[in-house]
């Protein structure tokens, strides 16, 4: 079994908010991976006094153990769990009824002898590679598919000057735009407070003969095929099974550093925080 981690802050001055691990039980056959990618909250109150680096530590320590010591439970009853289990970490002092309360998106895979388990939840990418070679990306299309209004909003934000009044403004109404969105019908999910969300996730399972390798992303560093198109989801797997992943976050880096003003590859952020977690079962 080959495993190789990698996680870097998008800005060296603010905490990551991703968290990645592995772990392998102690009887030596099987073992689970978590990947979340907590999500910025905007600067103004969001009623939580820990933050988003500590919440995803809580709900990532949270799943990783349910899913290895609790191999009845699907990894959808794991995330619930979880969740359920660090909302009650600071339900007395933080408001979790808001819409910002501290979230993330949501990758967990399983594995045995005999299959492998996987779970997607917003838009961290997790890559199946087979024994033919061949590579399946599993993706939450959800956030890709917001409606049309809310996407032309994207865009007019996107055509306006970094740094200008105007596009100021107009971010200010795309951002309340997906805010309605957000752990809503007809929108997307994440994993926040509410155990319900791991419902929405999507799950699904493989036979263990028929996988070569698991390589899970957070956006910070699938961006490297999603924003940058600098390869196939084939090629970041082949990049980060033969040279590991801090390679991948590197070129992400490199293609970040070439385009600073996000003019040539428009994104959210310059920089963001990257996790890479890559498994050989």
């Amino acid at each position: 079994m080959h495993i190789a981690l990698a996680t870097e802050p998008g800005d060296p001055q603010h905490p990551n908010e991703d968290y990645a691990s592995v772990a392998l039980p102690a009887s030596g056959r099987g073992g689970a991976l978590v990947l979340l990618d907590g999500v910025t909250p905007p600067e103004e109150d969001y009623g939580c006094v820990h933050g988003v680096p500590w919440f995803t530590a809580r709900l990532g320590g949270a799943m990783l153990e349910l899913s290895v010591s609790h191999r009845d439970m699907t990894l959808a009853e794991a995330l619930a769990a979880a969740i359920s289990r660090t909302a009650d970490d600071h339900r007395d002092s933080c408001d979790l009824s808001h819409v910002r309360t501290p979230q993330a998106t949501v990758i967990a895979a399983r594995w045995s002898g005999v299959t492998v388990e996987h779970l997607v939840l917003s838009d961290s990418v997790l890559l199946l590679e087979r024994a033919d070679g061949s590579v399946d990306p599993v993706l939450d299309p959800r956030l890709d598919e917001l409606p049309p209004a809310v996407r032309e909003l994207r865009a007019a934000v996107r055509a306006l000057p970094r740094g200008s009044a105007e596009r100021a403004a107009a971010g200010r109404e795309y951002g309340r735009a997906v805010e309605a969105l957000r752990n809503a019908e007809g929108g997307f999910f994440t994993a926040a407070a509410d155990p319900a969300v791991a419902a929405r996730a999507v799950t699904g399972s493989t036979p263990r003969a028929d996988v070569r390798s698991l390589t899970a992303l957070s956006d910070g560093a699938s961006r490297w095929v999603e924003v940058f198109r600098e390869g196939s989801w084939a090629d970041c797997v082949a990049l980060v099974s033969g040279q590991g992943p801090q390679a991948l976050i590197d070129r992400v880096r490199a293609a970040e550093a070439a385009d600073p003003a996000c003019a040539a590859f428009p994104r959210g952020k310059a920089r963001d925080d990257a996790a890479v977690i890559f498994v050989a079962p």
